[in-house]
């Protein structure tokens, strides 16, 4: 079997961060996000990466990305485009935005051939989150008939800002341990008291336990997943696809597999604690966390040679 593929998708803009938070460095040696999640996948056994990315960054992404892995792992990009749409539909005049995270995976189609991983570029997963989807991809084999794959959730607690609300995807699992569902709550914060709660516009009020398991989006897939993404994202258009602002998310395409009986995914557990830049305020926090785990001997000060 070929190893296993790593997909990071690096289009989006950080519009609360404020810049192209993707290309920041936050390692002692210029290292971004993005170098720790290649670095603990290769050491997990992963064969390629892919990363998804606008396509006026090309220029500058090859520069400051791309070259750093050249000679140390295969790298290929994919481009996402609002004009990259199946089924003959166009783009609705007057919008200028891409159509979220599904068509971000949706556009690696013609890259990525084996089973892969996806997560976000502007995300720390920690090394156990990679050697629990190698696992899983190299060990694991897709029917025609249902979609396997698979979701590394995080504790809740462990994934929160000091510096405003989060937004996070609530897993659910069934009696076998599999996903039985996805529900993104987008205001999730800790409040003064220690208890993390929602706070709707409505001004209705729910509260979460800190070890509930919730999605950062690190997904497993067999390539098969993009037929049922196009299939998807077809249906999402003929409801949506004149609609300015629509996002055709990941996490609802697969929510709605699941649904369907079309897909079985497995819900992994990792014990880490996630670093992340939702916020600018949050980059001194996830600088600290870094050289934490490189004081603990669990990353070399400098990742790749440049």
């Amino acid at each position: 079997m070929s190893k296993p593929t790593l997909l990071i998708l690096a289009a989006g803009m950080g519009s609360r961060y404020g810049g192209l938070k993707q290309l920041d460095p936050v390692g002692p040696s210029g290292e971004t996000i993005m170098d720790y999640s290649v670095f603990d996948a290769l050491r997990a056994g992963f064969g390629k990466v892919v990363f998804v990315i606008r396509p006026e960054l090309e220029a500058e992404f090859d520069r400051v990305i791309v070259s750093r892995y050249r000679g140390t792992i295969e790298v290929a990009c994919a481009f996402q485009r609002a004009d990259d749409l199946p089924g003959g539909f166009t783009v609705p005049a007057g919008r200028t935005k891409p159509w979220g995270t599904g068509q971000a995976v949706y556009a690696a189609r013609e890259v990525v051939h084996e089973p892969f991983a996806v997560i976000n570029a502007d995300d720390f997963y920690g090394a156990e989150n990679f050697r629990q989807l190698a696992a899983f991809l190299t060990a694991e084999a897709s029917g025609t008939a249902l979609l396997r794959g698979a979701l590394c959730a995080f504790r809740l607690d462990q994934t929160l800002s000091s510096f405003g609300t989060v937004s996070r995807g609530v897993c659910a699992a069934d009696a076998a341990g599999d996903l039985a569902g996805v529900v993104e709550h987008t205001r999730l914060r800790r409040e003064e008291d220690g208890v993390i709660r929602e706070r709707g516009e409505d001004g209705s009020v729910s509260e979460f336990a800190g070890e509930t398991p919730v999605s950062m989006n690190s997904w497993g897939f067999p390539p098969e997943l993009f037929a049922e993404l196009e299939r998807k994202f077809l249906e999402f258009l003929r409801l949506h696809g004149q609609e300015l602002k629509s996002e055709f998310y990941l996490p609802a395409a697969v929510d709605a597999l699941i649904r369907e009986g079309r897909a079985r995914i497995r819900l992994l557990s990792s014990p880490e604690r996630w670093f992340g830049v939702t916020y600018r305020e949050d980059k001194p926090e996830t600088e600290a966390g870094i050289r934490r785990l490189i004081e603990h001997g669990e990353y070399p000060r400098r990742l790749f040679a440049r």
